[in-house]
């Protein structure tokens, strides 16, 4: 990694890309400051400082919607809306053929989906305005003029970040809106290692025990990394010949490739839906007034908030807390329904199937057509449980150290995902250019 950025570095077209974005992103942190007009920052801090149900938006945000900043929505209307336009795929025919027209399709979808993160803009920031603003966030209350400034403000910096995604994308380095999401996750992580230290480390009493804490710490975090990076690089290779055919006067085919099924095709989205669906009741409910409770003077809605609520999770001081790590078993009980939901809109075994049989393709022992669409269905299904297993194990791990030992930090199983997932392709983008570079100057000389 280290060898491939150094050598990045020697190439003028690559570090200016590399300034690009790095100027980009000084930008990104420069807004994530700025304080939304009419905002009591003093009261907003002190709100937030109480809840545990924001961390997996602080994750996607950098800290900006705590700081309820201009960038207090960030690049989730737009991380919601390419989500939501790929799930449309399946079920509008005019999408599905965008979606398989190429070049031209795709930059027709991509309009689609901007038009999509301006419109959730508008609503979230919005639905914001007016539920933040009724717990006491504006100084001078819920009006038109209030509500309508800070709409405008933060719809605004949703849609520059979204135009800033765009531009490191063509004159940086990567895929723009997931350098952006990287940086917001990677801000988080210094104040988060500072909390762990000063809990584990310098406050463990004793050098030896402060040591081994130390120890404990970077061997979860370098495991876990090392985890992540084989569940996102495995695969299950099924090969496929290709008979020969004759065209004209001469035999072509005859060649023999492969079809590669990732272990984790969904990427790091079945969490991102879990964790949107257990985080918005209890921020819905918190506008409302009602807060996750246990106890007996608990309502049956509290206690529901609280078998959602991550941070009741795995406290094993007590069976009548621990009894509301349910809501975990339903997390990744959701984890897994996700992965292969969304598996299933993404990869078609009968298109791929049938795409075979048309170019003379076909699965060695398999005949083609239907035997080898079950072929590719079985395969597939057991391929997504491994990595959906993968998936819950990494989602797992931070919130039972978080919920046994607590061990409060903001970043999780998705953060580390995210991380990992866009460095190595970041990497991967690098040494290509790198690679094009050195095969165009080979053919200049």
């Amino acid at each position: 990694m280290f060898e491939t950025i150094r050598n990045a570095f020697k190439i003028k077209d690559l570090r200016k890309k590399i300034f690009y974005t790095l100027f980009a992103l000084i930008i990104v942190r420069i807004g994530s400051q700025l304080p939304l007009p009419g905002v009591d920052g003093d009261y907003v801090a002190q709100w937030f400082s109480q809840q545990s149900a924001s961390d997996f938006i602080s994750q996607l945000t950098g800290g900006s919607f705590e700081e309820m900043s201009i960038f207090a929505l960030n690049i989730t209307p737009y991380i919601t809306a390419s989500i939501i336009l790929q799930l449309l795929t399946i079920a509008i025919p005019r999408l599905e053929e965008l979606h398989k027209d190429g070049e031209e399709g795709r930059k027709k979808i991509s309009e689609y989906t901007r038009y999509t993160t301006i419109a959730l803009s508008v609503l979230e920031s919005a639905a914001m305005a007016i539920g933040f603003g009724n717990q006491g966030f504006l100084k001078e209350g819920v009006t038109f003029t209030t509500v309508t400034v800070c709409v405008v403000a933060m719809t605004a910096g949703s849609s520059f970040l979204m135009w800033l995604g765009e531009q490191i994308t063509e004159k940086g380095i990567g895929n723009g809106i997931s350098i952006i999401l990287l940086y917001n996750i990677v801000s988080r992580m210094p104040e988060d290692m500072r909390t762990l230290a000063e809990k584990y480390v310098t406050g463990a009493g004793n050098v030896v025990n402060g040591l081994i804490g130390a120890l404990v710490i970077i061997a979860i975090i370098v495991g876990m990394v090392i985890f992540i990076i084989y569940l996102s690089d495995g695969e299950r290779r099924i090969s496929v010949q290709y008979s020969k055919k004759t065209q004209g006067r001469k035999l072509v085919g005859g060649q023999s490739s492969h079809i590669p099924l990732k272990v984790n095709t969904a990427g790091v989205i079945p969490i991102i839906f879990a964790g949107s669906l257990f985080s918005m009741p209890i921020v819905i409910a918190r506008f409302a007034g009602v807060e996750p409770a246990s106890g007996a003077g608990a309502t049956f809605l509290q206690k529901c908030l609280k078998v959602l609520n991550q941070g009741a999770w795995c406290n094993i001081d007590s069976f009548n807390e621990f009894k509301y790590t349910l809501g975990l078993v339903i997390y990744i009980a959701l984890i897994i329904f996700f992965a292969y939901f969304y598996t299933s809109i993404t990869f078609n075994p009968q298109e791929i199937a049938m795409n075979m049989k048309k170019q003379g393709g076909f699965i060695p022992g398999i005949r083609p057509g239907k035997p080898t669409m079950d072929y590719l269905t079985r395969v597939l299904n057991n391929v997504i449980m491994i990595g959906a297993i993968g998936l819950s194990f990494v989602a797992f791990v931070p919130i039972f150290f978080s919920g046994a030992f607590g061990a409060d930090v903001s970043f999780g199983g998705t953060s580390i995902i995210i991380i990992v997932g866009v460095i190595l392709e970041t990497l991967k983008q690098i040494e290509s250019q790198m690679l094009v570079r050195h095969y165009k100057g080979f053919i200049s000389e």
